[in-house]
């Protein structure tokens, strides 16, 4: 019954395993090891065939597995399936699929895993640098991207939602590179980041209200934050009725929400052509009916597009950006606004009249034994204003690694906000 349910969910992928006839074996345990090494090659297709017609691994492995496979079989096939699809090999499959493991780092030979307590030393079966940029090669195929001497720097986005970058000499002159960044986000919602300590009560019910009352929202922080973590959390929030277009470099974003399209920018060939921008991806988006429109991260000019948006009636739209606190924010914005060519008075008039609220997360090293508190949360508010062409930003909410909150000189401005469904955005033509 396995094999015949594992082959039937195969051809309906697009996937046929068939069991070519065997010669009698006088041994009936032969026959059984026989068999049941069949039935996981068919079940590891069917979740293969699954994973190409664009399902997660988690759930295409959970529907391709034996009906009443226990943890163990379940866990086995899942690195199994992971090491083939995205060309990782066992070992590391394994680690990826640790559901603590958040980033993967790989300095030729030596490797480091952040499992939410830092990074620690990785022992991977990576005895020279060649191993390492043949496993670098394979992943880069995995992804649909070529990596090799003529384009030895390459982003993309693995089988199960895990983002790979890698980088070759001579590049780098520490050999061959690797980082490995999971996706955490899908599943992850915002009462489990409550739980969690990621985000207070408080700015819970802040949060909430900022997704309810369609707010546009910009989300800060640095480089593994948790910034996906919490935009994928919040996207959840929406109403099952509105359409969601996300827009990424890779896709990261999963939301649990039924109604999600994912544009993703395309890097231009060897010959400089065939290039896809994240601008250009705004503007098409703008012309496909999105209820919430949101950018994965603004790193360019595309902030242009993205503030233009927010300005022509697309409310509900949320970005990230990186920086290293909400009051840093402005000149982040002012300094994406002069790639795009725009002034700095451009830029303060168009943030203020976009964006009701700026949330950044903030990320600190967890040590074993000395505090109990979250390696990642949502640890300000603030607001956008102006004066004259300078872009301010005015701290509403600030809370401590371990929920301590206190309220800032935009507190009052914030209420008043979230108090109706009126925006408090300054117009973008207002003095």
């Amino acid at each position: 019954m396995g094999a015949r349910r594992g082959a039937q969910g195969g051809a309906r992928n697009g996937t046929r395993v068939e069991r070519a006839p065997a010669a009698h074996s006088a041994d009936p345990r032969g026959e059984a090891v026989e068999q049941k090494v069949f039935e996981q090659e068919v079940f590891e297709q069917d979740a293969l065939a699954r994973i190409a017609s664009g399902q997660g691994i988690g759930l295409a492995v959970r529907q391709a597995a034996r009906p009443g496979a226990g943890i163990r079989e379940m866990s086995e096939l899942l690195e199994k399936v992971t090491s083939i699809a995205a060309g990782t090999g066992p070992e590391l499959a394994r680690v990826l699929v640790d559901p603590l493991t958040s980033d993967v780092l790989v300095n030729s030979t030596q490797a480091w895993v952040d499992r939410g307590r830092g990074l620690e030393p990785l022992d991977l079966p990576l005895d020279s640098d060649e191993q390492t940029r043949a496993l670098a090669v394979r992943m880069a195929a995995a992804c649909g991207r070529r990596l090799d001497d003529a384009s030895p720097i390459v982003d993309g986005s693995l089988p199960g939602g895990i983002r790979l970058h890698a980088v070759l000499p001579a590049p780098s002159a520490s050999g061959t590179l690797l980082s490995l960044r999971t996706a955490r986000a899908a599943g992850m919602g915002v009462d489990d980041m409550i739980e969690t300590g990621s985000i207070t009560p408080e700015i819970g019910r802040i949060l909430r209200n900022l997704v309810e009352q369609r707010a546009n929202v910009l989300v800060s922080g640095a480089t593994g934050s948790g910034k996906t973590t919490l935009l994928a959390a919040l996207l959840g929030l929406v109403p099952a009725d509105e359409r969601i277009i996300c827009i990424e470099e890779v896709p990261e974003l999963s939301p649990d929400h039924p109604h999600v399209i994912s544009l993703v920018e395309r890097k231009a060939n060897v010959q400089g052509q065939g290039g896809i921008p994240l601008s250009e991806l705004v503007r098409a988006a703008m012309r496909m009916r999105p209820d919430r429109l949101v950018l994965g991260e603004c790193r360019g000019p595309e902030v242009r597009d993205v503030l233009l948006a927010l300005n022509t009636g697309h409310d509900g739209g949320w970005a990230t950006i990186h920086a290293n606190g909400a009051n840093d924010v402005p000149a982040r914005l002012h300094a994406l606004g002069a790639l795009a060519g725009m002034s700095d008075a451009a830029v303060a008039a168009q943030a203020v009249a976009a964006l009701d609220a700026v949330v950044h997360m903030q990320r600190a090293p967890v040590r074993s034994g000395m505090d109990e508190g979250p390696g990642r949360w949502v640890s300000e508010i603030a607001l956008l204003r102006r004066q004259g062409s300078e872009l301010l930003c005015d701290l509403a909410i600030k809370a401590t690694r371990f929920g301590k909150c206190e309220h800032g000189p935009g507190w009052e401005d914030l209420e008043k906000r979230l108090a109706g469904s009126a925006s408090g955005r300054e117009p973008a033509g207002s003095a």
